[in-house]
């Protein structure tokens, strides 16, 4: 079995059921997947999806089953839970899978965090609090190595002095999640790497140059860094079935407005009754022919991605990995 590097699975909890999950991303391991990404939900985008299981419960649980990375993205620190907390969990699953477990923090999604109360912030403090806890978890991913004490008094966190008691080595490499310049040059200066999701080649393109900037403006080096992104695609064996699947399983993947501030599943399913096959132009690649979606896939690793995790939206996962591995990750260069 070949191992495709930097091309992995993405398992989406909002659509299958944790079970399902892991044993679809061990089916994605033995077809030479590189890793399994795994994103943050507390509900789901649509309620036909119908799932929304805990993403570190599942993360370990697909550690145990495969080979590969195991990332945790989307991942919000400072609503539902306090950074100290994601650190932790993060830690533990580095410690038990040395060298395979990496993060992405995010600035979150109304749809997710709201859920606890409260007041819901704009997108500027949204962003700085992330910051903030991108700042704080590497504190304490260090704090494990070092025994050195933390203690913070931040805009958004506190915490009391303590360290981290589960050392990770190496510790997992912290990623910003970004669709926004600003973010994404800012990240170049503190994290690990960026995470994007669903984009254009133009604009990851963009936002790679951004981070670039951060990077070098921190004197910080791009080599040691990391680019992620997740693309959506939808393939099935006719046109007619990829195109079916895109709108009845994945309308998000057309939706181009902003959605940090949508509360609820049922708003979502509002909003996608709007989406029609010309919205995919451009941002999704909807098709029958393995080589359109490895020519979409080929232009972020152009770009220098070196993490490329797929999420089809099919119901036949299985069947998809087998056709991908057969006759995409092997013909996408780097």
């Amino acid at each position: 079995m070949t191992v495709h590097s930097g091309i992995g699975y993405a398992a989406m909890l909002e659509r299958f059921a944790p079970a399902e999950a892991v044993e679809l991303a061990a089916h994605a391991d033995a077809c030479g997947f590189s890793g399994t990404l795994v994103d943050d939900h507390f509900q789901p985008w649509l309620p036909r999806h119908g799932r929304a299981s805990h993403v570190w419960t599942v993360v370990g649980a697909i550690g145990a089953r495969t080979r590969g990375e195991i990332a945790a993205g989307g991942v919000t620190a400072g609503y539902r839970v306090h950074p100290a907390v994601v650190a932790q969990a993060a830690a533990t699953t580095a410690s038990l899978y040395p060298g395979r477990h990496w993060i992405a923090l995010s600035a979150g999604d109304a749809l997710d965090e709201h859920v606890v109360g409260g007041y819901w912030p704009e997108a500027p403090e949204r962003i700085a609090r992330m910051f903030e806890a991108v700042d704080l978890v590497s504190r304490l991913f260090a704090s494990a190595g070092t025994g050195r004490v933390v203690k913070h008094r931040g805009g958004a966190f506190e915490l009391e002095s303590t360290r981290l008691w589960t050392e990770a080595v190496p510790a997992p490499r912290l990623l910003v999640a970004t669709a926004g310049p600003v973010t994404a040059r800012r990240a170049g200066r503190v994290a690990d790497g960026i995470l994007t999701i669903a984009t254009t080649p133009d604009k990851a393109a963009m936002l790679v140059d951004r981070f670039a900037d951060g990077r070098r403006e921190a004197g910080r080096s791009r080599e040691d860094a990391s680019l992620a992104i997740r693309i959506d695609l939808s393939w099935a064996p006719t046109d007619e079935q990829a195109m079916e699947n895109a709108l009845a399983e994945w309308p998000i993947g057309a939706v181009r407005f902003p959605r940090g501030d949508v509360r609820s599943p049922f708003d979502f399913e509002q909003l996608a009754r709007m989406v029609r096959p010309s919205d995919f132009e451009g941002r999704m690649p909807v098709s029958a022919d393995p080589d359109v979606h490895r020519a979409h896939i080929q232009r972020f690793a152009d770009l220098g991605f070196d993490r490329i995790h797929l999420h089809n939206a099919g119901p036949d996962q299985r069947a998809w990995m087998d056709v991908f591995a057969r006759d995409v990750l092997p013909k996408v260069t780097r």
